[in-house]
């Protein structure tokens, strides 16, 4: 071979070597999927969290040992409907002006000018599909695409209740229906497996929305079976523990409500079957999502899979001498959140307050798409790499205007519309018992938590549901002659 030849060898060589470089470098790195699981009313009694010495949650147990566990997380609302539509939105009800149970996203101005999290992931090339309750009521299937169904909802319901209350017909408890299969979470369970194996040529958002433990609070037998009911441990609370509260606190998640009072569950000694029948349904939701788990670990995408486990709100089992949500108070407030994926820390806890609306704007920083400015919670990126990091935010909660919880990592402060306030110490009162407000040694504290209050507050969107009839009767009460 002559010189001539193989300098033009060596070129042919060089421009292939480049050509192919060039490729590699313009190749689009393949885009991370996201595998989102909802559940409903899960208040902190899971094992990782540690809210019940009984709870048996094997499944959400191992997912937090793969990644990071946020045991300072909180929802925006107490409600399941301004809760789901906060996270949803990324914006809080003071700026939609959904605080309770109505009304849809459409009817708020300002929401519908941001781009919800199913759509925007379409947008970006995802294939988006869901099951169950990811939004409230009906509008799963107006706003998530691909959107498979309810698979029967908060059903089925037997013939006639079960439990001796006589109130709202969700609040119901006990031993129903016979089987797993009959229960709507396992057919959402069953779905999500289904669709973790499917071949996906475009990467994916996949959600599934649990129903349980939420009322009413069915499972099968062998889900109580877990919990003897001469065993079972109530949660830990104080006499009197309204002592030190304003009226405007206490009538505010007690006027108007639809779960049963304090009285009633004490009185017709219901309080262990209540937690027995919470406890079940807790065991039987875990079980689902382990199903789901155990199917993306089966399957191609195990490795380039984002898990975002998450609740919409706590929930009361007698704590502040009151039953369900619909409080600021942190079992009302508090929520587990777990978020797993490559690239982040394994099995570590974060203690850094969180919110739901921080999901949104993580997932979008975490797949590498552009941020949206419109958007009010932060990344959790810089936390889920590393836990400890300086995190300048809080949390916030709000129950109607001017009733606003803020959480920092130490402390709760609530401040209500009348404007009387409380002010907890976790580090030394995590049962919330001690209302500190009056502490002049705290004067500092309690000033930084009062300036993270919103300035404005949107009017109240919507009518007639038990948080906005709640509401109205505290400002009522509150506004009567003394």
């Amino acid at each position: 071979m002559n010189i001539k030849n193989t300098l033009t060898l060596a070129s042919v060589v060089s421009v292939l070597f480049s050509a192919t470089a060039i490729a590699a470098k313009e190749t689009p790195k393949q885009k991370p999927n996201i595998l989102l699981i909802a559940i409903d009313d899960l208040n902190d009694w899971i094992g990782c969290l540690g809210g019940h010495p009984q709870a048996k949650t094997p499944n959400m147990d191992r997912l937090a040992a793969q990644g990071v566990l946020f045991a300072n997380a909180h929802c925006q609302s107490p409600v399941c409907n301004p809760s789901r539509a906060s996270m949803m939105t990324s914006l809080y009800p003071e700026t939609s002006g959904i605080y309770f149970l109505n009304p849809d996203l459409s009817a708020s101005p300002v929401a519908v000018k941001n781009t919800l999290l199913p759509k925007r992931f379409q947008q970006e090339g995802y294939h988006v599909s869901a099951a169950g309750k990811l939004f409230h009521g009906g509008q799963n299937n107006k706003y998530f695409p691909n959107y498979a169904g309810g698979y029967g909802g908060f059903g089925p319901k037997p013939k006639k209740k079960i439990s001796p209350f006589p109130g709202h017909p969700l609040w119901d408890w006990g031993v129903f229906p016979e089987t797993d299969e009959q229960m709507p979470d396992h057919k959402i369970a069953a779905w999500g497996v289904q669709e973790l194996q499917k071949k996906h040529d475009k990467p994916f958002l996949i959600a599934t929305g649990f129903y349980r433990p939420h009322v009413p609070q069915f499972a099968p037998q062998k889900w109580f079976d877990m919990y003897p009911i001469d065993k079972v441990q109530l949660p830990k609370v104080m006499k009197d523990d309204l002592g030190d509260l304003s009226q405007y606190g206490i009538n505010l998640t007690r006027m108007n409500h639809v779960a049963p009072t304090h009285e009633w569950v004490t009185k017709n000694d219901e309080w262990k079957p209540l937690v027995q029948s919470y406890l079940a349904c807790v065991s039987f939701v875990d079980h689902q999502v382990g199903k789901v788990l155990d199917a993306l670990e089966a399957s191609p995408y195990k490795d380039n899979t984002y898990i975002i486990l998450y609740t919409d709100h706590g929930f009361h089992l007698g704590e502040k001498e009151r039953w369900a949500k619909r409080s600021l108070w942190e079992d009302s407030t508090r929520v587990p959140m777990i978020v797993v994926g490559p690239g982040l820390a394994k099995g570590k806890v974060c203690t850094k307050p969180v919110e739901l609306l921080d999901i949104y704007p993580t997932l979008l920083e975490i797949t590498g798409a552009k941020a949206d400015s419109k958007l009010e919670g932060n990344s959790m990126l810089p936390l889920l790499k590393d836990p400890s990091v300086a995190w300048p935010h809080l949390a916030r909660t709000s129950f109607g205007p001017k009733n606003v919880a803020i959480r920092s990592e130490r402390y709760r402060y609530i401040h209500y519309s009348d404007g009387t306030e409380e002010f907890y110490d976790h580090s030394s009162d995590p049962h919330e018992w001690n209302n500190l407000i009056k502490k002049k040694s705290l004067a500092k504290e309690i000033q930084k938590h009062r300036a993270a209050m919103p300035t404005k507050y949107h009017a109240v969107l919507g009518k007639r549901s038990t948080g906005h009839k709640a509401y109205e009767a505290s400002e009522a009460a509150a506004k009567s002659p003394k």
